[in-house]
């Protein structure tokens, strides 16, 4: 069995964001982050413990994905979400988290872990392609009318 020195060596060592949040209450506070997530979203512990997430979304909160989050909170299950955040100084950020219940002894939930990657760079370079891709598809739409005119012209 790991020991709790060990365990807490790891979390710390983690270049992915780790929170835990407690299950009862009404905005899930966090009771813990560690210093990964400080890294990604430029706050501290002290200044956001006991605090709901949300405040990750700013005014950003009509995000389909938060729909999924929502559920997997209400259900006690989990899921496996990509969501744009805000950091602290407002630079936004895509992050994929993957939500999980956590059970007592008792088989009670009684908190979640989150786990963040922050993954805009994929995000940003998918987005990219689509654009390509959508530029690609109008040039040949452009290209077929071009010969389709210089078709009719040769008589």
């Amino acid at each position: 069995m790991i020991n709790a020195k060990l365990m807490q060596m790891v979390i710390n060592a983690s270049n992915d964001g780790i929170v835990v949040a407690e299950r009862e209450g009404k905005d899930k506070p966090l009771i813990y982050v560690n210093p990964a997530f400080e890294r990604q979203t430029g706050y501290t512990l002290d200044e956001i413990l006991y605090q709901d997430c949300r405040f990750l979304q700013a005014g950003d909160r009509d995000q389909p994905a938060l729909i999924a989050i929502r559920e997997a909170l209400a259900s006690g299950g989990s899921c496996r979400e990509i969501l744009r955040n805000y950091r602290k100084d407002g630079t936004p950020f895509w992050n994929e988290l993957s939500l999980s219940s956590v059970y007592n002894e008792a088989d009670k939930q009684t908190y979640y872990v989150g786990v963040q990657k922050d993954v805009t760079t994929q995000v940003k370079a998918q987005q990219r392609v689509t654009q390509l891709e959508a530029q690609v598809a109008q040039l040949k739409a452009q290209l077929a009318a071009l010969k389709t005119t210089s078709g009719n012209n040769q008589v």
